[in-house]
């Protein structure tokens, strides 16, 4: 499985946040040839109406550890940020998110390569 990125928490933590932007690989930005290779020529996907969630598990299982609902800041822009919880990060270890785009006709969208998350154990 590819991943977009790896992302290091700390276990416990209940204030972070990231922050996406969501792209369309098929149209290309504003003022840009679209590359297939290039996410900076890729036009942000419009998330008007829409929702965006982010479902967590372990690395190498298949059950869910938490689904979070993700907060539409400029839905023209594609931006969403998602705030974990302390159920998200309870544990240490390698965790991975899964984005799924959810459009105002209940149709779904889901990002094929996930995010990596690395939690590491609280001191004490």
């Amino acid at each position: 499985m590819a991943y977009l990125t790896t992302i290091d928490l700390v276990q416990g933590d209940q204030l972070p946040e990231i922050q996406i932007i969501l792209k369309d690989s098929n149209t290309a930005a504003s003022g840009a040839i679209l590359d297939a290779d290039d996410p900076t020529t890729f036009a942000a996907l419009d998330l008007t109406g829409g929702s965006v969630r982010m479902r967590v598990r372990t690395v190498g299982q298949t059950s869910l550890i938490d689904t979070l609902v993700g907060t539409i800041i400029n839905a023209t822009g594609g931006v969403v940020v998602f705030v974990f919880d302390s159920d998200t990060l309870a544990a240490s270890g390698v965790i991975e998110g899964e984005i799924e785009f959810t459009d105002s006709s209940s149709r779904t969208q889901t990002v094929m390569d996930l995010i990596k998350f690395k939690v590491r154990s609280q001191f004490g």
